[in-house]
């Protein structure tokens, strides 16, 4: 009976009745009652709202993990910046 629903009554005060067809009606107005949907229109635009926020974020951490584990054996361009920085102390240092 939670299924159905009178459109026109307020919800605490229906009272579903069977009629002499056999089918459902508000026991206030005498209109017929309608099936609940399973999933609402609000609902499905909602879980689209959400998921369009939290896809991009779910992605970034999984990159961010999979960067932490799997991180380069060599990083290049601190090495070139420690040899600069040498070359150039060595420069710079009179020799005796």
């Amino acid at each position: 009976m939670n299924n159905y629903y009178c459109p026109y009554c307020n919800s605490k005060y229906q009272l579903p009745i069977k009629s002499k067809t056999g089918k459902l009606i508000c026991g206030l107005c005498g209109d017929p009652l309608i099936k609940k949907p399973f999933i609402k229109v609000n609902q499905v635009i909602a879980i689209i709202a959400v998921l369009s926020l939290l896809i991009p974020l779910l992605f970034t951490l999984i990159f961010i993990i999979k960067n932490q584990i799997k991180s380069p054996k060599r990083n290049y361009q601190s090495n070139v910046s420690l040899l600069t920085s040498i070359q150039i102390k060595n420069l710079l240092t009179p020799t005796k």
